[in-house]
């Protein structure tokens, strides 16, 4: 029996297959509703043994894997004890034990059949997924609500622009609803992606692009006509309910002028993700209402420049909520550093001491090599990576990883003699950052250095 190979029970054709990350090793094909699989454990042993069973339901609706062996087996980065159980799906990687150091590892994949996909397919039509205004398919795809009607950010954004300029209310383009709500599609925008990997003629110019984006001003969900204007002939006396929905949404400018500036019936509204308070979506202004690494909305930095003050009728953040980056302080290290490694942190913030400087002064001098653009910003999990520099605006948030992201910096650049003696003699792991053991095996995150890029697997790339 070769590694790897699985005990067949049926000559069927197979369904599925466990994919080893060692080319040295075959795909293990799987055929029937209930196979065993069995091999060498580890990379170094002769020694074939039965380790799991994979499962498929009758209703062809879950696959399990069940743990043979006399060793825990890794799942997904979670440990599967003996004859324990566990859903899995396509892409989910298997360990035959209990370290990803030295055990073969598998990723399990379903294998496409004309039945499967019969069953699978769905279909979407081109046509259903093209703005009403370009006639193009969507780029950046927004939706209004309540006619749930979709558009380019560009397209409508233009659209919502000129409304707002001419008019009392914005009419959706395609049904002519009264719009009330707009926002980014994620999900449809995936969609757009699908269509235009599957019919590449269908995508537009760089050129084409490059204009809706810069037309494109919805980064977060507006609310339109937040200012209502009332239609009843006669007084209306609110009550206690309503106004306390109204305290909690109103906006200081609607009805009030600061700086210059007073809401009128038309005004789009952002409402805050920190507060929950609305302020007026202005393009004209150079005061940033949406955090450059998430796209949300925070209102801390508008009010302060509009000079408005925190009030029992309306709700406004505070600035520390939202600032430039430049402006942020720090003391102690974001719980994410390190892929939230307790062993890496410790190591980093005994080099930090043992250098003479603070946490502080480190990421100072990291923030202006950032800003210099001498570091390589691919990791850096953050919207319009490329577009931050250190007069950014960012929440507490996109701080705390921007920070993490420069810590990692921080270590991979230290030399190794300088390192603490215990960490100095560390060997690195084949996966790097994105090792799952070290955050279920403290000795495997202990006794291996994981801030540095993987190197396990083809689909890895080193780089200097």
């Amino acid at each position: 029996m070769e590694t790897g190979e699985p005990s067949r029970t049926a000559d069927e054709s197979p369904w599925a297959k466990l994919v080893p990350s060692n080319t040295k090793y075959s795909d293990v094909e799987i055929s029937s509703k209930e196979m065993v699989v069995s091999s060498e454990t580890t990379c170094t042993s002769e020694i074939k043994n039965e380790w799991c069973k994979i499962t498929r339901s009758s209703d062809l609706c879950t696959i399990t894997v069940q743990n043979l062996s006399s060793n825990i087996i890794t799942v997904d980065g979670n440990v599967l004890a003996k004859n324990g159980t566990m859903v899995i799906k396509c892409g989910s990687e298997i360990v035959s034990g209990p370290d990803a150091e030295g055990y073969l590892t598998y990723r399990f994949k379903l294998i496409p059949s004309p039945e499967n996909c019969e069953k699978l397919k769905i279909s979407v039509d081109a046509e259903h997924a093209k703005c009403c205004i370009c006639l193009n398919i969507w780029h950046d795809v927004v939706t209004a609500a309540p006619c749930l009607h979709n558009f380019c950010n560009g397209c409508f954004s233009e659209w919502l622009r000129r409304s707002l300029e001419k008019h009392p209310r914005v009419l959706c383009p395609q049904c002519r609803g009264t719009v009330q709500f707009v926002g980014r599609n994620h999900f449809l925008h995936n969609i757009e992606e699908e269509i235009l990997q599957a019919d590449s003629s269908l995508r537009r110019s760089s050129d084409e692009i490059a204009l809706l984006n810069k037309c494109a001003t919805i980064k977060s969900n507006l609310v339109i006509n937040s200012a209502k204007r009332s239609r009843r002939k006669r007084p209306h006396s609110p009550s206690p309910t309503e106004e306390n929905e109204a305290a909690d949404i109103s906006c200081p400018q609607c009805g009030t002028g600061f700086g210059g500036f007073q809401c009128n019936g038309t005004t789009a509204h952002l409402q805050c993700h920190v507060c929950g308070g609305m302020m007026p979506s202005r393009t004209n202004t150079s005061v940033p209402q949406h955090c450059l690494g998430c796209d949300r909305a925070y209102c801390g930095a508008y009010w302060l420049s509009q000079g408005v003050p925190t009030s029992n009728s309306h709700t406004v953040c505070s600035p520390e909520t939202f600032k430039p980056i430049s402006e942020y302080t720090i003391s102690e290290m974001p719980a994410l550093t390190h892929e939230n490694n307790r062993f890496e942190k410790d190591i980093t913030e005994r080099c930090i001491r043992q250098s003479g400087r603070t946490l502080q002064d480190v990421i100072s001098e990291w923030i202006a090599t950032f800003n210099s653009r001498n570091i390589d910003r691919s990791r850096l999990q953050l919207n319009h990576a490329e577009m931050i520099t250190a007069g950014t605006h960012l929440c507490k948030d996109c701080y705390d990883k921007l920070v993490s992201f420069l810590l990692y910096w921080y270590r991979v650049t230290t030399l190794k003699h300088t390192l603490p003696p215990d960490a100095s003699t560390r060997e690195d792991c084949w996966y790097g950052y994105s090792c799952r053991t070290q955050h279920h095996s403290e000795d495997h995150a202990r006794k291996r250095n994981h801030v540095c890029r993987p190197t396990r697997g083809s689909h890895f790339v080193r780089r200097t």
